[in-house]
């Protein structure tokens, strides 16, 4: 009886025991906040639960370990930046590892943004090392680029030049027989002022068009970007435009000069590249502000004009004159 006593203590201590070690597998986590944890490539379930245990998100790692042992299965753990949620439980955390939900750190770069507001983004991205010069002005696709914590500045923009690369060449061979481009790089010119001249995307091959007329018949683009750039080097100019900086011949300003500038005004995206390649079918040679973000286009000098008095009226009636 005694022995039949022991035996039930002893195995109702097994049960218990198990019950906790199952339990434990689900059960909540110590950690109280989300915390990052950087796994190295080539670490093993080991050294990355040891690294888990300093960083407090899991309790031990030796229980871990049996726990990722018994329930966890043979997948093998991925490397790079992890974000483990508060209170996350062992399985949980085992999850993340197998499947490789690494923390997606993004820099984005918006669609015809200077290079040198890319550079200021890409030396406040967090936990990016090293430093890196201001890229050369319509290098990089707009686009966003994901990044891991420890990764230099470098190697991030050399992803974003290289996609710019890939991008012209697949769009280059689709031009039409209307782009004037000659070149990929003028390509980059002209689309660039295509995308600060308009914030519609319906609008980019029609203000191609116009500027592709122009440039044809050797007639000035007459584009307030490309006279603003060499001024600010793409940042705001935050004034209006002097007349004297409208008459500097400086290579960029069209109002100057007849033809593309020296270098591109920004970093075009795909779409803008896309319009210059293959611009509108359309006669226009004139465009002013329709009071709607858009524009209204023009192809005499007299259709124009009464479009800009109709653009005037609108602005005085909004009081901007």
């Amino acid at each position: 009886m005694r022995k039949l006593l022991v035996l039930g203590l002893l195995a109702g201590a097994a049960i218990l025991v198990g019950l906790y070690f199952i339990q434990g597998w689900k059960a909540a986590g110590p950690s109280s906040r989300p915390t990052p944890v950087l796994i190295a490539s080539g670490s093993s379930l080991a050294a990355a639960a040891e690294q888990l245990e300093e960083a407090g998100v899991i309790g031990s790692a030796k229980r871990f370990l049996l726990q990722a042992k018994v329930f966890g299965g043979s997948a093998p753990i991925q490397a790079g930046e992890f974000e483990f949620p508060a209170h996350a439980s062992h399985s949980q955390v085992l999850g993340m590892l197998q499947n490789g939900k690494t923390l997606q750190r993004m820099v984005t770069v918006p669609e015809g943004l200077p290079s040198v507001l890319v550079h200021d983004r890409l030396m406040k991205a967090p936990t990016l090392t090293g430093s890196v010069p201001v890229p050369e002005e319509g290098s990089i696709l707009p686009d966003s680029y994901s990044y891991q914590r420890g990764e230099t500045r470098a190697a991030v923009l050399a992803r974003m030049q290289q996609a710019m690369d890939k991008a012209l060449a697949e769009l280059w061979p689709s031009r039409s027989a209307r782009s004037v481009v000659k070149t990929p790089a003028e390509a980059i010119v002209l689309a660039s002022i295509v995308e600060k001249e308009t914030g519609k995307a319906s609008e980019r091959p029609m203000i191609a068009g116009v500027y592709s007329n122009r440039v044809r018949i050797g007639m000035k683009l007459d584009a307030d970007p490309t006279v603003i750039y060499p001024i600010t080097k793409g940042r705001p100019l935050g004034r209006r435009i002097l007349r004297s900086e409208l008459q500097a011949n400086n290579g960029y300003n069209t109002y100057a000069r007849a033809g593309l500038p020296v270098g591109p005004i920004a970093n075009p995206g795909r779409e803008s590249i896309a319009a210059v390649l293959n611009p509108a079918d359309t006669r226009a040679l004139y465009f002013v502000a329709d009071g709607t973000g858009g524009h209204v286009f023009a192809d005499s000098y007299a259709e124009h004009t009464a479009n800009v008095r109709k653009w005037f009226a609108i602005r005085r009636a909004r009081g901007e004159m």
